[in-house]
C-alpha cells in the first residue's frame, strides 16, 4: 500500500475509543460498521485497529494500566508536526495536557488534552501511522464537532492552537461555528443548549458515515445500544446521536441525503 499523504495541522486524522470490554466493542462495532480488526499487542496495551474494506478507519483499546477511570468515550485526533510544541500552545492559551506527549514505537508521537471549558480532544504527530486511510465513505469516519457550555472559550482556544479558519453558521436555532483547513471545512463547534442535561460534560462528537441513517439505528439498538436523538433530517444529511451497548457516544449520518453546502475556505 502507498504510503498516506501528510495531514494538514488541524486536520482531524484519526479516532479512538477507550472501552472497558475489548472483545465487546469488536463485535458491536464489527456488526454495525463490518469492522475486522487487528490483534493488539500488549506492548501497545491492545490497542486494536479497525478496517473497513482493508483500510485502517479507527481503533478500540481498553483503559491504559492505572487509567480505568478513563471515561469509556470516543477521542478525535489533530495532526500536528509537532506534539511538543502543540503542547505549549494548548498551556498557553489556557488548556490542560491530560497526558503528556509521547513516543508510540515507530507510528508516532501522542498526547491527550483539554481545552478550557472541558472538551478533550488528542493530538497526533504522524510516525509511520499517518492516520484515516478512509473517510466520508460508509463504515468510516466523517465529521467532529466539539460541543461546549463555554464557546467563547473554545472559540478563543482552538484557532489559537490549530491554523483554522472560522466561518460561523447562520442559523437563528444555534449556536455553530465551521473551522476549515487549506480550503477544506473539517469541524466544528457546537454551543450545547439549555435543554441538555446538566450533568452532562462537553464533548466531541465523532460521526461515522452510513448507507442508512435509521437502519443502523436499529442496529445500535438490537446490539444493545442506546439512542441519544432519533434519527432526524439536517440540511447536511440524516443524523442520529447514539451510544454503543458499553456507553460510548458517537453520531450515525448518512451524507447521501445533504442538501446543503457547508461554509467555503479559501
Amino acid at each position: 500500500m502507498p504510503a498516506m499523504p501528510e495531514q494538514p495541522e488541524g486536520m482531524p486524522c484519526w479516532a479512538d475509543v477507550t472501552v472497558p470490554d475489548l472483545a465487546a466493542g469488536k463485535r458491536f462495532y464489527g456488526e454495525l460498521f463490518g469492522w475486522t480488526f487487528d490483534e493488539g499487542s500488549a506492548e501497545y496495551g491492545y490497542y486494536t485497529q479497525a478496517f473497513s474494506d482493508g483500510k485502517k478507519v479507527a481503533a478500540l483499546a481498553p483503559p491504559m494500566p492505572g487509567g480505568e477511570e478513563w471515561p469509556t468515550a470516543w477521542t478525535v485526533y489533530f495532526a500536528s508536526p509537532d506534539v511538543d510544541a502543540t503542547a505549549a500552545k494548548v498551556r498557553e492559551h489556557g488548556g490542560q495536557i491530560l497526558l503528556e506527549p509521547m513516543t508510540v514505537g515507530d507510528f508516532g508521537r501522542m498526547l491527550i488534552a483539554q481545552d478550557p471549558g472541558g472538551v478533550v480532544f488528542g493530538v497526533w504527530q504522524a510516525g509511520t501511522h499517518r492516520g484515516f486511510e478512509k473517510k466520508g465513505e460508509p463504515g468510516s469516519f466523517c465529521w467532529t464537532e466539539i460541543a461546549t457550555r463555554d464557546p467563547d472559550a473554545a472559540d478563543a482556544f482552538f484557532p489559537a492552537v490549530f491554523p483554522f479558519g472560522v466561518k460561523r453558521m447562520e442559523d437563528p436555532a444555534m449556536d455553530y461555528k465551521a473551522w476549515g483547513i487549506a480550503g477544506e471545512t473539517v469541524a466544528g463547534r457546537f454551543k450545547m443548549t439549555p435543554d441538555m442535561p446538566a450533568e452532562m460534560p462537553p464533548y466531541t462528537e465523532v460521526y461515522f458515515a452510513v448507507d442508512n441513517c435509521d437502519e443502523a439505528v436499529a442496529t445500535v439498538t438490537g446490539l444493545g445500544g442506546h439512542v441519544s436523538f432519533e434519527p432526524m433530517d439536517t440540511p447536511f444529511g440524516r443524523i442520529s446521536g447514539v451510544a454503543d451497548q458499553q456507553g460510548a457516544k458517537f453520531a450515525l449520518i448518512d451524507p447521501k441525503t445533504t442538501k446543503g453546502d457547508m461554509p467555503t475556505f479559501t
